[in-house]
């Protein structure tokens, strides 16, 4: 194989996390909080784990500092939204906040559970995605939500009952499986009213990799606060074994990577789109790690899908910049661009350079995989 910027073997999580820090020394100029970011920061801080970097931690504490007033005050962040995307960034915030116990930082993780407790639910007890989309399950929330709701209950509470977290993770995976390809849906309507929802199932007309990438990454991460010999554990890892062994089938086999719409490969504008991929991969990684998935079946898949991810996914600049390209920007359902869920809704959405949602889980899997090389 031809390797333009470097083998597989390199230290391509340092590499990367050194990118971030000279090319975005500020995180986001939009002043939002957005929950990229927060994929972003949780790479960065895979990387400090493993290579105990202090520069890592410290550019991790700035973004937090800079949206993060002394009394607990988010800059960007509004309760009555009910955006499960929102709560993303709590994940790596309490992650720090158990390096630095800051009080303002658990004020904030306090304030993102009160959001769950109160958030609005469809008729089966699933979270909406946000307020503004009433009665609508989509994958993405899955990730952005309910792995926080997770750990919140592991490290504050006493006693936690996972009940209600389990059911986020059963009861969506029910709704948006399709039993023939073993693939999920994008989103879900369970009142069936919007324009893109099947009139009977509810369910959006395609299958869409980044949500499927959010799904695999969210079952992947959950499991570590469950109680292993809980039924919702077991059934949890049932849904993520399965949902990867589809995957595989869908895999392209000339790289083990993914198409954007990942069941219509040889579609023509279709193409093999980075974040999605590399979710997966990482989902793929990090479930190896954990003994989720057999080794014997999945490390030669892995190590091929990375070499192929470098090759056509990464690229470094004159700078020595590691760059993640062809990220699908942006992928949703209505909303005022009425985004219809269509094949062509899908391929027309720009493809960028660098977007956190592509650049995170690079960091995430490049980590992962220094235990091959």
């Amino acid at each position: 194989m031809n390797y333009s910027y470097g083998k597989p073997s390199e230290d391509w999580s340092v590499k990367a996390a050194n990118t971030m820090l000279k090319r975005e020394p500020e995180v986001n100029l939009k002043n939002k909080w957005e929950y990229e970011d927060g994929l972003m920061l949780n790479g960065m801080m895979d990387i400090y784990e493993r290579t105990h970097n202090e520069d890592y931690l410290n550019y991790i504490k700035h973004y937090f500092e800079t949206y993060i007033d002394f009394q607990g005050n988010v800059k960007g962040y509004r309760k009555e939204l009910y955006r499960l995307d929102d709560i993303n960034n709590g994940k790596v915030l309490l992650r720090l906040w158990k390096l630095d116990p800051q009080d303002r930082y658990k004020h904030v993780l306090d304030m993102l559970y009160d959001q769950l407790k109160t958030q609005p639910r469809t008729e089966s007890n699933l979270f909406w995605h946000k307020q503004s989309y009433p009665n609508q399950v989509w994958l993405d929330g899955i990730y952005m939500g309910d792995v926080f709701y997770a750990e919140y209950l592991k490290n504050f509470v006493d006693n936690p009952d996972y009940t209600d977290v389990v059911h986020q993770f059963t009861g969506s995976y029910k709704l948006a499986l399709d039993e023939k390809t073993g693939l999920l849906y994008h989103g879900v309507d369970e009142s069936k009213k919007m324009y893109w929802a099947d009139k009977k199932t509810g369910r959006s007309p395609h299958f869409w990799l980044r949500s499927i990438g959010w799904y695999v990454m969210a079952m992947a991460d959950v499991l570590e606060f469950l109680p292993e010999d809980s039924d919702g554990y077991a059934q949890i890892l049932n849904n993520l074994q399965a949902e990867l062994k589809a995957l595989k089938k869908f895999a392209d086999p000339a790289t083990n990577l993914w198409y954007q719409i990942p069941d219509e490969g040889d579609r023509p504008m279709n193409y093999l789109e980075s974040s999605g991929s590399l979710m997966i991969l990482n989902a793929i990684a990090k479930s190896l790690r954990k003994e989720y998935i057999s080794a014997d079946e999945w490390t030669e898949f892995l190590k091929k899908g990375w070499e192929n991810a470098l090759q056509q996914f990464i690229s470094v600049d004159y700078n020595g910049y590691v760059n993640v390209n062809k990220i699908a920007h942006v992928g949703g359902l209505g909303g005022d661009s009425h985004r219809d869920g269509s094949f062509a809704y899908y391929i027309s959405e720009p493809v960028v350079v660098n977007d956190h949602k592509g650049s995170g889980p690079f960091l995430m899997l490049s980590n992962e995989m220094r235990a091959y090389y």
